[in-house]
């Protein structure tokens, strides 16, 4: 029998179906998978085995009788920022040791409806505050890719990072990953995955750890483009719990994969042209055009001229919204208490333990941008220029753009504890240059793995659309995984 961790969703789905394999024997190989390479990678925080066993067992009784949902039998992991009931839920953050959730997120609810398996949850950066996924209180996620001809261990990306790293490393059919300013298109591009932000109202946050409540997005990572549609349909939908929810009817995003691009106009914004870019990543660009061109599409030179204030803008807008989040981690309802001489000293004590380094910077440079004689310096400034932003966007898609084509990241993936970047955090910032402005406009974007660098490292290319044509983005992206024609599988070391 093949290894029935390398298949795809898709592929798994329907040897289900046909019981080629049971429910229990997929989801045994996840877990076997799991058990031998989870301590190299750190993908997971926790692995959940009697639950995903007994879940597996339910899924194998209906399918037996012919009956199951869309995603009946799969095995997922879960990022450690959605809520799952009774089992450990802390975003990778000290400060919630030891919470589990008397509640389930809906994202989570959705997926168990249709049938699928909880393998576990994912490491990310504490509080999905990171690019690399070296914030973690559990410390970093390695990446299941080296560089040719080096032993370096590299980070996945982040927030994500543990969701990514275990969809490419054959630790789960697919993941559930959230994006506030990146966190899901970086990550899939640093290792080969499909990883895909919906439109902001598309997905409930309900129940999901909240960081910027304007931004944050819930998503799939996935190995192909046909697997990010299929979790994406059970993921998305109206939630009457979460008062930014769209009620909107979710598409068949499946269906639409193999739509094809032809007669769609995709717009290259001249802004993201940056200066000391590398090469490799202008020339996957180049290639990625000459794609959607041979398929069909038009392509038409745009501008979304307030590009430039997106990073400055979101590193304002993203850090006040945190800082008024994180407000209600006090040690006084659960997780971490360390006791003070009164209770304001506990709030002090607690926090100043409970919280990394990065969530702390950030928690500051909220109350700052919030506090009396800088809010309408600073937070309103920034909100102004979000809306700048979306109206770029706007001006581009009544031009007649379909979807727009950008680089996911700046370069491929770099070093665990890079010193550079570990001594300047803005430099760390700038991995989510190509990717804030989607979050800052609400669009959905898509990151496609598109080829390798130099040192066989995978490059993504990005795809922006209108809002809640997540459809169009799927067909393109598939234009786009098809012609790369490359593998993107890790050579496992661990």
């Amino acid at each position: 029998m093949t290894d029935l961790t390398k298949l795809s969703l898709a592929e798994a789905s329907k040897g289900l179906k046909a019981k080629s394999f049971s429910a229990t024997e997929l989801t045994g190989a996840y877990l076997g998978a799991i058990e031998a390479a989870n301590g190299a990678l750190n993908a997971y925080v926790a692995v959940t085995a009697e639950q995903a066993t007994t879940m597996a067992k339910a899924s194998d009784e209906k399918l037996a009788k012919g009956e199951g949902g869309s995603l009946e039998g799969i095995p997922l992991g879960v990022k450690d920022l959605f809520a799952t009931k009774g089992v450990h839920t802390q975003a990778a953050s000290h400060i919630l040791d030891g919470f589990k959730p008397g509640y389930e997120s809906t994202v989570t609810s959705n997926l168990w409806r249709d049938g699928a398996v909880m393998l576990g949850k994912l490491n990310m950066d504490e509080f999905a505050m990171g690019s690399s996924n070296e914030t973690s209180y559990y410390g970093p996620v390695v990446s299941p890719f080296r560089s040719e001809g080096s032993n370096a261990q590299l980070v996945p990306g982040g927030s994500s990072g543990g969701s990514a790293a275990a969809v490419a490393a054959w630790l789960c059919a697919g993941a559930t990953a959230t994006d506030t300013g990146g966190s899901i298109r970086q990550p899939a591009a640093f290792t080969g995955t499909v990883g895909i932000k919906p439109t902001y109202g598309r997905s409930s946050r309900w129940g999901t750890v909240a960081f910027a409540s304007s931004l944050d997005q819930a998503g799939p990572i996935a190995r192909t483009v046909e697997d990010s549609a299929l979790m994406l349909r059970s993921m998305a939908g109206f939630d009457p719990k979460d008062s930014t929810s769209v009620d909107l009817p979710v598409p068949d995003f499946a269906a639409a994969v193999e739509r094809g691009v032809k007669g769609l106009c995709i717009g290259v914004p001249k802004e993201y042209r940056m200066e000391g870019m590398p090469a490799e990543i202008e020339k996957l660009w180049e290639q990625g055009l000459a794609w959607l061109r041979a398929e069909g599409a038009t392509v038409k030179d745009i501008s979304l001229p307030h590009t430039k204030y997106a990073l400055p803008a979101y590193y304002i807008v993203a850090p006040a919204e945190a800082s008024s989040n994180l407000a209600r981690y006090d040690g006084v309802k659960y997780g971490l208490r360390v006791t003070g001489k009164d209770i304001t000293d506990m709030y002090e004590l607690t926090r100043a333990a409970g919280f990394g380094r990065e969530v702390k910077r950030r928690i500051m440079i909220g109350t700052y941008v919030l506090s009396a004689g800088y809010f309408d310096a600073y937070y309103v400034k920034a909100q102004k220029v979000r809306t700048l932003i979306k109206k770029d966007f706007e001006d581009a898609f009544a031009a007649g753009v379909d979807a727009i084509l950008t680089p996911a990241t700046p370069s491929a993936s770099f070093g665990i504890g890079d010193e550079t970047l570990a001594a300047d955090p803005v430099k760390m910032y700038l991995n989510d240059v190509f990717t804030v402005t989607v979050n800052m406009a609400g669009l959905p974007g898509i990151a496609v793995p598109a080829g390798k660098d130099g040192q066989g490292l995978p490059l993504g290319l990005q795809l922006i659309g209108k809002p809640f044509d997540e459809e169009t983005l799927f067909a393109a992206a598939r234009v786009i995984e098809r012609s790369a024609a490359t593998d993107f599988s890790p050579k496992p070391w661990w």
